[in-house]
């Protein structure tokens, strides 16, 4: 990926450098050698991506993140690390706080609210970065798509695409936890202006990325403009464009739309065809795979929590995964 790929196995490093930073003289010459560090974070493989151990990075995205962070403090407006950063706290957040919240409600209630508002507050934060990098091309933004979404969305180019999909992943995973906040609820028109605007960029980014968020949007209620009709085309879409190669789409349809229409033939077969995927058929995305496997047997062994029929009714439904 481009500048927003993370890099945080060299965070170790920058920590040293900036410890030896704090000894040079003279403004300019630290500024010169923090944005270099910057730029080497903010740039190269993605080895975290690439990694087989979820538990090792759970435990090193933190210290890399707040590295970032710190060079921040001194770099403003590096639209790598704004990026990088929106990208980092949502993934972690929906990775390792908000799942770990989501397997636990029912068996420890207290910590699976006090995750689920930890995950919350670490998307808005995530939010904050992606604003503040669509800002640096489009001053004002954040308040344009608060008064006209679409108006505000259009101005946007193929050269915020990165800052785009992450601002409205990072918000649009804020409001499914805080959908008894209406101030929340209130932004749902600036996030499908964002995501409409992906599409209209390129339907194609990242392997149909903007499809699959617009499976979540459009499994809102239809006085919220959702349509579930909608939704499974743009599930349909994101297998084509993504050539079936992930398991997202699968576990996103079965836990918006499946759920919402209380189909639970095709809740039980999406996420034990997500199963089916192999971690290290596609290597760039080997750490989201296994992240997203757990996610869906996760998910299998709780179905009845989100079900009201005992799992014995026909399967009615036809899906583009079974035709």
């Amino acid at each position: 990926m481009s500048p927003s790929t993370p890099a945080f196995p060299r965070a170790a490093l920058a920590c040293l450098l900036l410890a030896t930073l704090a000894l040079v003289p003279g403004c300019s010459i630290k500024r010169i050698a923090v944005k270099s560090v910057a730029n080497s974070l903010t740039s190269g493989p993605d080895v975290f991506g690439t990694d087989d151990d979820p538990e090792l990075i759970r435990d090193a995205l933190p210290f890399g993140l707040k590295t970032m962070e710190s060079l921040l403090a001194t770099l403003p407006e590096h639209e790598g690390l704004l990026i990088t950063l929106c990208k980092g706290y949502t993934t972690y957040s929906y990775a390792y706080v908000q799942s770990e919240g989501d397997l636990i409600v029912n068996s420890d209630y207290a910590r699976s609210t006090a995750l689920h508002e930890r995950a919350f507050r670490m998307y808005l934060r995530a939010r904050g970065f992606g604003l503040r990098a669509l800002a640096l091309r489009h001053k004002g933004i954040a308040d344009s798509l608060a008064i006209s979404p679409d108006r505000a969305a259009a101005s946007l180019t193929k050269k915020d695409l990165p800052a785009l999909y992450w601002t409205a992943a990072s918000w649009g995973s804020a409001i499914s936890l805080g959908k008894d906040r209406p101030e929340m609820l209130a932004d749902l028109p600036a996030i499908r202006a964002l995501v409409n605007r992906g599409l209209q960029l390129d339907e194609r980014y990242e392997s149909g990325a903007f499809h699959e968020a617009s499976i979540v949007l459009d499994a809102l209620p239809a006085a919220m403009g959702g349509s579930p009709q909608a939704a499974r085309q743009h599930f349909a879409k994101a297998v084509e464009i993504g050539k079936d190669s992930r398991p997202g789409p699968y576990v996103t349809l079965a836990t918006s739309v499946s759920v919402l229409a209380q189909d639970r033939a095709e809740f039980t077969r999406l996420l034990e065809r997500a199963l089916t995927f192999d971690p290290d058929r596609d290597p760039s995305q080997r750490l989201a795979t296994i992240v997203l496997l757990r996610k869906a047997k996760g998910l299998l062994e709780r179905q009845d929590e989100f079900f009201l029929d005992d799992g014995s009714a026909p399967d009615t439904t036809t899906t583009q995964e079974n035709r």
